[in-house]
């Protein structure tokens, strides 16, 4: 019989890590070693029981779970990490994939893609929520570029800056005005926007923006 993979979870709501152990406890392939409800905690416990695999979220209290699980990485470089969040922000993605997650599953995902996750990553591949994929840079043949981009990465700062104006509901003619350029310029700007983000239409551009914060000073 197989060893089964020592897990390592991570979440400030209790009732959530409860759920999580009851589940992978049921499976014989997983053995939660430990659970904590802050990355610092997670930091002292991974040191000490070392798992192979660590399930964590993103939004805690106390210190930022990307600059523990880097910490980690230093010292248990075949750590293998899944995120588990009800955000998919572009930039937790980006700083996901920049600390080296296998992993990142929406928590508003059905319990299976969890397992699949667990069960991809545990056999020494990846896996990422459908909404998650969906926000990488893809490249000409439809498949994530090799350096993990994530779509809203893809845009110059001027076509940030138009979004963010864009979303807040100003005219191309306001925002010419605004950004001190022609119109022709703001709607090509306008036009490139989204074209790289697949939008076709202002509300939803605005609902994007929005999502993600740049609908925000």
């Amino acid at each position: 019989m197989a060893v089964s993979k020592r897990i390592l979870l991570v979440d400030d709501h209790e009732l959530v890590r409860t759920a999580l152990r009851g589940m992978m406890e049921r499976d014989p392939a997983f053995e939660v070693v430990g659970e904590c409800s802050n990355a610092e905690d997670a930091l002292k416990v991974a040191f000490d029981c070392k798992p192979e695999m660590l399930v964590i979220d993103i939004d805690m209290p106390g210190m930022i779970c990307f600059d523990a699980v880097k910490q980690m990485m230093t010292r248990l470089p075949e750590l293998r990490v899944i995120f588990l969040s009800a955000f998919f922000h572009d930039h937790y993605i980006e700083q996901a994939l920049g600390v080296g997650a296998k992993g990142y599953v929406v928590k508003g995902d059905p319990p299976g893609v969890l397992f699949k996750a667990l069960n991809t990553v545990a056999e020494g591949g990846v896996y990422f929520s459908q909404e998650v994929k969906s926000r990488f840079a893809l490249d000409k043949d439809g498949r994530p570029t090799n350096s993990g981009q994530t779509v809203t990465s893809m845009l110059t700062n001027r076509e940030v800056e138009v979004l963010r104006y864009l979303a807040r509901g100003l005219s191309k003619k306001e925002i010419a005005r605004t950004m001190h350029l022609s119109v022709k310029t703001v709607e090509h700007h306008s036009a490139s926007v989204m074209r790289k983000l697949d939008i076709h239409d202002r509300v939803e551009l605005a609902r994007y923006a929005i999502r993600e914060g740049l609908a925000e000073a």
